[in-house]
Order: structure tokens, then C-alpha cells, then sequence
């Protein structure tokens, strides 16, 4: 029996499926911004041990209670 082998998709179609496909997350910044530092690390520290869904509304009021570094601190 021939093996059969699947085209190997470029870097190019894998960026393309991911703009498609892409879960939109609070912390995630568009294509064409840059991503919050402090969004980003709350998320990280967020998700360590919870899954999106728990933690998605959580962190909405989180960064709507404090919205920087400074407004934590």
C-alpha cells in the first residue's frame, strides 16, 4: 500500500487558519496592536490552574477594577 503524505502547510496558511479560527480573549490584542504587558502577565497568572471559560469574566473585572500596574499597586 502507497503511503500517503499531506501537503506541508507554510508558515503563511498556518497565520491565515489562525486569523480565522482564533479564540477572541480579553487579553489577546488585535493584529495590528500591541499587546498590553500587564494584560498578558494577569492572564498567565490567571489561567495557571483555570480553564478560559472560568477565567474570562473574572478577568473583565479585574482589569475593570484595575485597569494598571499603578491603579493595583
Amino acid at each position: 500500500m502507497a503511503s500517503r503524505t499531506l501537503p506541508r502547510p507554510s508558515a503563511a496558511d498556518l497565520l491565515a487558519w489562525y486569523d480565522r479560527h482564533r479564540r477572541h480573549l480579553p487579553w489577546r490584542a488585535p493584529p495590528d496592536a500591541a499587546a498590553d504587558p500587564y494584560a498578558v502577565w494577569l492572564s498567565e497568572i490567571m489561567l495557571q490552574q483555570t480553564t478560559v471559560a472560568a477565567v474570562k469574566p473574572y478577568f473583565e473585572r479585574f482589569m475593570a477594577r484595575w485597569p494598571t500596574v499603578q491603579a493595583l499597586a
